[in-house]
């Protein structure tokens, strides 16, 4: 019997953990399933930090952990998925074909950053969505430094502001100044469609994250959308032309393209419907997991959101549930009532709320200490000893806040 997972991010790493935890638990053997993890590199990227400086720094390595629990790492590009002859053809690193087949599949193949045919975006736009669209980005911040002081060089402007703008652009003020000079006058402009800063963190921490703006120094321009980009900078809906050499757009994200061969239902954001069991309803096999499946997370109503938070402990849900089919022992519902968000605010602290309605905890330099454990523990693998990575894998205990 085999397991393939696709994926090597958040939900990924964790479906392969929790997947070798009940193979261990049930006295099963490598030989009597076989769980393999497909993926370009054997590389936990952690995404949730590229707004930070030095992106290439923000990686973790996955092949000894998979080696101590005796999960299979099979490099390669995921191109199609055929799941009437429950095959995956992947393209490997010397651009070979090759055909894998499967009894269960996990699709944890995450999320892209959405970038609409807005004219001059692909050509001018940078991003913090994947490793080396960070890179790129925190090397044009570096070069600005060698170019003349004219024409917006010492101008961000930020579009999107929901988390990872607001993330991106209150990080960007400390980076801009030891890039330009403490005595530089850079400015830095979220750009955000709708009527409010940060639209779905609600109302109770919107003046916080107002105040944090203030005081860093971050402009705002509400009720507009990024119209153009050229060379001089960016054009809003409103007529305003902003100067500037770099425009990071951070509006919005959808699931990897993989998911569209899936032959089954999808919402807006390309995700794939599942059950509680994170099985892709209608096709035989199959679970979805992470931002590549849209999951109920209780029974009030609340879906999981396409987060690190989230994919972890769906990722671990959906392993099991896949080993657990394989195995003939009971599957265990994917559920996860509780809710935190920690928003890092640069040198203005940062931000936790709990639940769904995102009542305030903690804000400032303790919720901060908060953020900086989160970003550099929690949500790194655990160590490459069999015992301990398996232990970290429990469904029930997972992201549990």
């Amino acid at each position: 019997m085999r397991l393939l997972i696709i994926g090597a991010g958040f939900a990924g790493m964790y479906a392969a953990l929790s997947a070798a935890r009940l193979r261990d638990i049930q006295g099963a053997s490598p030989d009597d399933l076989e769980i393999a993890l497909i993926a370009p590199e054997p590389t936990l990227v952690v995404r949730p930090r590229l707004y930070e400086p030095k992106p290439e720094t923000l990686t973790a390595p996955l092949l000894d952990v998979l080696k101590a629990i005796d999960v299979n790492y099979i490099q390669g590009s995921a191109e199609t998925v055929n799941t009437e002859a429950r095959t995956v053809q992947i393209t490997t690193a010397g651009g070979t074909k090759k055909t894998l087949s499967y009894d269960r599949l996990a699709i944890a193949t995450g999320s892209r950053l959405f970038r609409p045919n807005i004219p001059g975006l692909a050509e001018h736009g940078f991003s913090v969505d994947s490793l080396d669209d960070a890179v790129a980005l925190d090397k044009h911040l570096h070069g600005l430094a060698d170019r003349p002081a004219v024409n917006g060089r010492d101008t961000v402007v930020v579009a999107g502001g929901g988390f990872t703008g607001i993330e991106a652009a209150t990080e960007l003020p400390a980076r801009l100044r030891k890039i330009l000079g403490k005595d530089s006058k850079s400015r830095v402009i979220i750009v955000e469609r709708n009527g409010a800063i940060a639209p779905d963190m609600g109302e109770g921490p919107r003046p916080l994250i107002e105040d944090a703006l203030r005081k860093l120094g971050v402009e705002t321009r509400l009720g507009a959308c990024v119209a153009s980009l050229d060379k001089s900078g960016v054009t809003l809906s409103t007529g305003e032309h902003i100067e500037t050499e770099t425009v990071v757009w951070a509006a919005g994200i959808r699931a990897a393209p993989l998911t569209a061969q899936i032959p089954a239902e999808r919402d807006n954001f390309g995700r794939l419907l599942v059950d509680r069991d994170l099985r892709v309803p209608g096709v035989a096999g199959v679970f979805a997991t992470g931002d590549a499946a849209r999951a109920a997370c209780d029974d009030e109503g609340n879906y999981a959101l396409m987060s690190c938070q989230h994919a972890t402990r769906m990722g671990a849900f959906a392993g099991n549930n896949a080993a657990a089919e394989l195995l003939g022992v009971p599957t265990r519902p994917y559920h996860q009532k509780a809710y935190v968000t920690c928003l890092d605010l640069g040198e203005a602290g940062a931000l936790f709320t709990r639940g769904w309605e995102r009542k305030v905890e903690m804000v400032g330099d303790v919720a901060k200490k908060t953020k900086r454990e989160i970003n550099t523990v929690w949500i790194y693998p655990p160590k490459a000893e069999r015992a301990a990575a398996l232990a970290s894998a429990d469904p029930e205990r997972v992201t549990d806040l």
